[in-house]
């Protein structure tokens, strides 16, 4: 695919997340049995609960880290707590989900409140089981920084997806 079309660069993930790389493993991401596209919409009550990852490979002694972080905390237009952390799941057997790994950091469902938020979703593969740790924080998290301390390398596959604050909520402020 060539790259100004890539939903990635297009969306500026690439860029503001990650840098350019090539995906090698498949990674299916559902809410509510809604899978997730490169730039589709989903509101804040259809991600309250954390998604079904499922995710390719096929050796089994490969483990996975996925990382999902919010780059646009805690508005687009003032993002100074990028990146913002709100999931982490370690040590996933290829061919598996996310439900067989380690949750180091819990799931925190997106409530954006301002602008339309871009909520990234990155696979790396691990160089062994129990080689990556949670952070000590959410905000200002740094998926680049994170994957060089851990020797994860290039992510092996991303999704993401836009959401916003729901309308119709209470009228207008005063």
């Amino acid at each position: 695919m060539p790259r100004e079309r890539d939903p990635l660069v297009v969306g500026r993930v690439i860029g503001d997340v990650l840098d350019l790389f090539t995906r090698s493993i498949p990674i299916r991401v559902t809410f509510n049995n809604r899978e997730v596209t490169n730039g589709c919409e989903l509101r804040p009550s259809q991600v309250v609960n954390q998604p079904r990852v499922e995710i390719g490979g096929n050796d089994l002694r490969t483990f996975y880290t996925l990382v999902m972080v919010d780059p646009d905390a805690p508005s687009p237009s003032d993002p100074y707590l990028r990146e913002y952390l709100h999931w982490l799941v370690t040590d996933i057997p290829a061919t598996t989900g996310a439900s067989f790994g380690q949750e180091i950091v819990c799931y925190e469902n997106p409530r954006p409140t301002v602008g339309i938020h871009r909520f990234v979703l990155v696979l790396f593969q691990q160089l062994g089981r129990q080689t990556v740790y949670a952070p000590g924080w959410r905000q200002n998290f740094i998926t680049r920084d994170f994957a060089e301390l851990y020797n994860l390398g290039p992510p092996v596959a991303a999704l993401y997806f836009n959401c916003q604050r729901e309308t119709g909520s209470g009228g207008r402020r005063r």
